[in-house]
């Protein structure tokens, strides 16, 4: 079950935290996996961890931000690997700030990355998709796309975008046997997490630590790869059946709180 034998994949954001667990994921099933980063360095770690494995990988440093690149690049890789299966769109940016401290400057930048950024890799996609006759497309939107928390503005703004293209994406190519569904993570432990409590809290990590993984009603953040675990589901023809729908992976912060 869940092989992905085959069948080539694309993970945004993927020289770190949930996108290389996922990136990781997808090639242990045995996806060839195209990498794409901003960060050259980091996609390139990534590919080592995957060839290592013994999984298939190639990186490629891309901006999603970026339209006519993100073009180029998806048309090559199309090319290279004679289609596209699966696509995860989990690269984006974070924010902290409420109306009054989001300078619009902050809020373009959010926008720009987690939502254009997921519009152009979904052009992409689904060009290559079309090609291929079908696919699955993974989108990481966020539990703040459905819910309020303090002073995340425009993050929330933007994984709300995500889950609205997820569900248009998935209505629009329903006949073309290409699915597209989203992920909605709670608070995962990473390394950004890690350097986002050093940076805020330098006196109290331990406390803060604690205090973000109590907010989860399990008691703990998730780790990335329970997310992985998701997306391999999502992407693998086991989920046939399903699309357009979101899928917390949360710790019941959604819906047992």
């Amino acid at each position: 079950m869940f092989s992905l034998e085959g069948k080539s994949a694309v993970v945004t954001g993927a020289g770190s935290g949930i996108g290389q667990a996922i990136a990781l994921a997808l090639a242990k099933q045995g996806a060839f996996v195209d990498v794409l980063e901003i960060d050259g360095q980091a996609a390139g770690e990534t590919v080592e961890q995957i060839r290592s494995a013994g999984g298939q990988a190639e990186a490629t440093q891309c901006d999603v931000a970026d339209h006519s690149q993100v073009q180029d690049v998806f048309d090559a890789l199309g090319q290279a690997r004679g289609g596209l299966d699966c696509l995860v769109n989990n690269a984006g940016i974070a924010h902290v700030g409420n109306i009054i401290d989001t300078s619009e400057a902050d809020f373009d930048r959010v926008m720009s990355v987690n939502l254009k950024g997921v519009f152009n890799c979904l052009k992409g996609g689904v060009r290559q998709m079309l090609k291929s006759e079908g696919g699955s497309i993974v989108n990481i939107a966020s539990t703040v796309a459905t819910m309020a928390i303090n002073d995340r503005l425009a993050y929330s703004t933007s994984k709300g975008g995500v889950l609205a293209m997820t569900y248009s994406v998935a209505k629009d190519h329903l006949h073309d046997n290409i699915r597209c569904n989203a992920v909605q993570p709670g608070r995962i432990h990473t390394p950004f997490v890690d350097g986002f409590i050093a940076e805020n809290y330098p006196d109290n990590q331990k406390e803060m630590f604690r205090k973000l993984s109590d907010y989860q009603p399990v008691g703990r953040m998730g780790k990335p790869e329970e997310v992985a675990a998701m997306a391999v589901f999502l992407c693998s023809d086991e989920a046939s059946f399903i699309t357009g729908a979101p899928f917390p992976v949360d710790g019941g912060t959604l819906y047992v709180r």
